[in-house]
């Protein structure tokens, strides 16, 4: 039994009560989280949103704590070891991630959470730790990160369309982007949750908190994480990922060293993976605006100092706008992109829809209840089309 306590912004403190908890915490695999950003190119906008995957995967863990400590139907549920998988994986969730994350996966072709799981059954700290207290609990935790349903109330609890994790970053990101409307009521939620067939279900007097939540989840997708230059900052690091790996497929002489970087392109292997974090990414980039490659040392020097691409936004451009604009393609790989993004709010049509417990214990879908998610549903995918691009 340890008594620990992280400061945290959203909750006050973030408590440590398990020596399990505290053994990963500390774990190099897990410290490198420091050096991810949680939302790669919104601090480009939003100046103070330069939180890590480090504090979210802190916040992931204490929501699951607070879960447990405050709703006494999944306190029951559980058993003690279950209790302990529930809060290694809320921890662990994101520790497989890369630098900048989606924008590098994309490029180089690797899955977090395929990496997440690697990292948990390999030869790392985080499994050595695990082993030390079950010898089960690495398998265990991976299966929960892969869905693969064999603790369903667990999986439920950290992935799924209202879960620690959520809950997490929507109020992390909000409050460190400055936006108000991320500013939702976990203790609310959690006082209207239950279990009920081995399911999580919520009170229908909570709903409003969930309806805020899922408005809130759509607000942020508008306004924060496909806001235009935010956007524009991850193209553009994309196109640095594209060039830097078609140079090592030409043998490009660099003379940055990026040896590195091929071995993870060449093995994949967990090893050399977490040796690649923000720092790495970042330093490379720096060193790019000297190289000879023209395009490399361009796109370089204009990421590290903020000197985006221009962009037009589809849905309102006029025709000879978008014609004019589309000229930049020919020939320009690097400095045209048509980027197109986008994300549902509340996916009503998968199976895993929001529960909700009216009087006389019958379980309806959210959607069947709430009039205005019904109503939301059908319009809360946002969809972003832009053109970026240079005219030099």
């Amino acid at each position: 039994m340890v008594n620990k306590v992280f400061r945290d912004p959203l909750y006050g403190y973030v408590r440590v009560n398990d020596e399990i908890i505290d053994e990963l915490i500390n774990t190099s695999e897990f410290q490198r989280l420091r050096r991810i950003k949680q939302l790669c190119g919104v601090s480009m906008v939003f100046h103070m949103a330069d939180h890590t995957r480090f504090s979210h995967s802190l916040g992931a863990y204490e929501l699951a704590r607070e879960v447990l400590e405050k709703v006494k139907d999944v306190d029951n549920e559980l058993t003690d070891y279950e209790k302990t998988v529930f809060l290694c994986s809320a921890l662990l969730h994101d520790i497989g991630h890369g630098p900048y994350s989606h924008s590098f996966e994309k490029i180089f072709k690797i899955n977090h959470e395929i990496m997440t799981i690697n990292i948990i059954l390999g030869d790392t700290s985080i499994n050595k730790t695990l082993k030390k207290y079950d010898a089960r609990l690495p398998k265990d935790i991976a299966s929960v990160i892969n869905h693969e349903h064999k603790f369903p109330l667990i999986e439920q609890l950290v992935s799924s369309q209202l879960d620690v994790d959520r809950m997490d970053y929507l109020k992390r990101d909000a409050y460190f982007t400055g936006a108000q409307f991320g500013d939702i009521d976990i203790e609310k939620i959690l006082r209207g949750m239950l279990v009920k067939d081995k399911k999580i279900v919520f009170k229908y007097n909570c709903v409003p908190n969930i309806e805020d939540y899922l408005m809130s989840r759509y607000h942020m997708y508008y306004q924060v994480y496909f806001h235009p230059v935010s956007r524009c900052f991850e193209v553009m690091l994309e196109m640095i990922y594209e060039r830097w790996y078609e140079l090592i497929k030409i043998g490009y002489p660099f003379k940055t060293d990026v040896s590195l970087l091929i071995d993870v392109i060449d093995k994949k292997d967990v090893d050399t993976y977490l040796k690649i974090d923000d720092v790495y990414v970042n330093g490379c980039i720096q060193q790019f605006q000297y190289e000879d490659d023209p395009i490399i040392k361009d796109l370089a020097y204009r990421l590290f100092n903020r000197k985006l691409f221009s962009h037009i936004d589809l849905k309102y451009a006029t025709d000879s706008e978008v014609e004019k604009v589309k000229q930049f393609k020919n020939n320009k790989k690097y400095y045209y992109k048509e980027d197109v993004v986008s994300k549902s709010a509340y996916d009503y049509q998968i199976d895993e829809q929001i529960k909700i417990l009216i009087p006389g214990d019958k379980e309806v879908d959210l959607l069947e209840f709430s009039p205005i998610v019904k109503a939301f549903s059908k319009s809360s995918k946002y969809t972003s089309r832009l053109i970026y691009y240079s005219e030099i």
